[in-house]
């Protein structure tokens, strides 16, 4: 009896010592600090700014004289006067239709109306002395009218053989060859006037009231990523798209150095308004398909710095900065840098040496 008595003391003695012990761990773990330390971020401030108004829009550069030749008649193409790529001048002759049957008509009419000129002025002097009836001077007089219109459309006809250029510019590839057999409508080249090109596009009729030729336009393309070419609105169209309620602006390029019909565009027209936005750095703003955020700083319970997400409205970017539309007011600090490293409730420092 006096064993059992022993080994129960002992375990008494001994789980006492181990559950003191624990408490002891346990009460001194419960008073340990496990805040994670502050977040170190760059700020910046909003600030209230002009900004100018831009309108964005895509179109397709094309030259204010362009054309497609064609030919109105049909014939056998006897030569040509013009390569691929040639610059032509305004009325150079490019092309001839085979046009002997013309030419033999021609001759023809030609003889026609030297002979009733002949009679009209042999009649015209007997009609004088009233030795011809006034029917046959009549008819003398409308045969050489008659022979006078026939050789005009016989001359009408041979100009429509040859095909010459209607104004300066670069002659497109050739479509056709000496021999074959041209057919109205027909395209021969390309004819375009690169020292004049323009660019029709489209923007929505809600800023109808604000568009008015003189504006400016900046163009970029493609094919010369680091140029901005300078352009006009010279005209806004007469109506709106009844489809797409667009309307349809004209612009036209001050310079076209290196630049084709044809090629696609962006633009920006400065429509010369001033609105006065909130604006932070690019770096500030977070965008998420949940809405666009910046990360606000506001003083914390203990004294402290915390982040806070904020959803904003936002504009356009230019020059490094965003507008701010709504949800921001100017002054208040935006998290800069350091955004990655964020959460709800955290705890800031600001890098005093990062100046955005």
């Amino acid at each position: 009896m006096k064993a059992y008595l022993i080994v129960g003391v002992l375990l008494l003695v001994i789980f006492g010592s181990i559950g003191g012990y624990l408490y002891q761990r346990f009460t001194s773990f419960a008073a340990m600090d496990f805040t994670p330390p502050p977040v170190v971020i760059a700020v910046s401030s909003s600030k209230s700014t002009g900004w100018a108004q831009f309108l964005n829009a895509v179109g397709t550069i094309q030259a204010v004289r362009g054309v497609d030749l064609t030919s109105e008649t049909s014939g056998e193409i006897t030569s040509i006067s013009f390569e691929s790529g040639n610059k032509v001048s305004k009325g150079q002759l490019l092309l001839v239709l085979n046009d002997e049957v013309e030419r033999a008509s021609r001759a023809n009419q030609t003889a026609s109306l030297k002979l009733a000129d002949v009679l009209f002025r042999r009649d015209k002097k007997l009609i004088v002395q009233k030795s011809i009836p006034q029917s046959q001077f009549d008819q003398s007089r409308a045969n050489l009218e008659s022979a006078r219109a026939q050789l005009a459309e016989t001359q009408a006809r041979l100009a429509n053989k040859r095909i010459e250029a209607p104004f300066a510019g670069v002659a497109g590839i050739l479509r056709v060859d000496v021999g074959d057999y041209l057919s109205p409508g027909t395209i021969i080249a390309t004819l375009q006037d690169h020292s004049e090109l323009e660019i029709d596009f489209t923007v929505p009729a809600r800023h109808v009231p604000q568009l008015k030729a003189g504006l400016a336009v900046m163009v970029k393309v493609d094919a010369f990523p680091d140029r901005e070419f300078k352009a006009v609105l010279t005209a806004v169209d007469a109506r709106v798209d009844p489809n797409t309620r667009n309307v349809l602006l004209r612009a036209k390029l001050a310079e076209s150095e290196g630049l084709l019909p044809g090629m696609f565009a962006t633009l920006e027209v400065d429509l010369g308004l001033l609105q006065e936005v909130v604006t932070v750095p690019e770096t500030a703003m977070t965008y998420a398909l949940q809405g666009n955020t910046v990360y606000v700083i506001e003083d914390a319970e203990d004294g402290g710095l915390t982040a806070v997400a904020r959803v904003v409205k936002v504009g356009s970017a230019r020059d490094g900065r965003v507008a701010v539309l709504s949800g921001l007011a100017a002054g208040e600090r935006v998290v800069s840098v350091g955004q990655n490293k964020l959460y709800r409730g955290v705890k800031v420092v600001i890098d005093e040496s990062v100046n955005l």
